[in-house]
């Protein structure tokens, strides 16, 4: 018996993800483009985690603002 290595098509349900933060953020977009529904969920106001607190992102020092 062979199992096959490509991903099934047919997914169902749902996938709650915990942290609004970047990886967070990262996560919910990934299951969500592999067919999952997704709830976000943030404790705060606001999503962004700690990104939000910076000034400036690497590599580009491109202004978080």
């Amino acid at each position: 018996m062979t199992q096959s290595l490509t991903p099934k098509n047919d997914l169902a349900g749902s996938v709650m993800v915990l942290g609004g933060g970047i990886a967070g953020m990262q996560s919910a977009i990934d299951l969500a483009n592999s067919g999952y529904y997704v709830y976000l969920v943030e404790k705060s106001y606001a999503i962004g985690g700690m990104m939000s607190r910076l000034d400036k992102t690497f590599p580009t020092n491109d202004c978080t603002m």
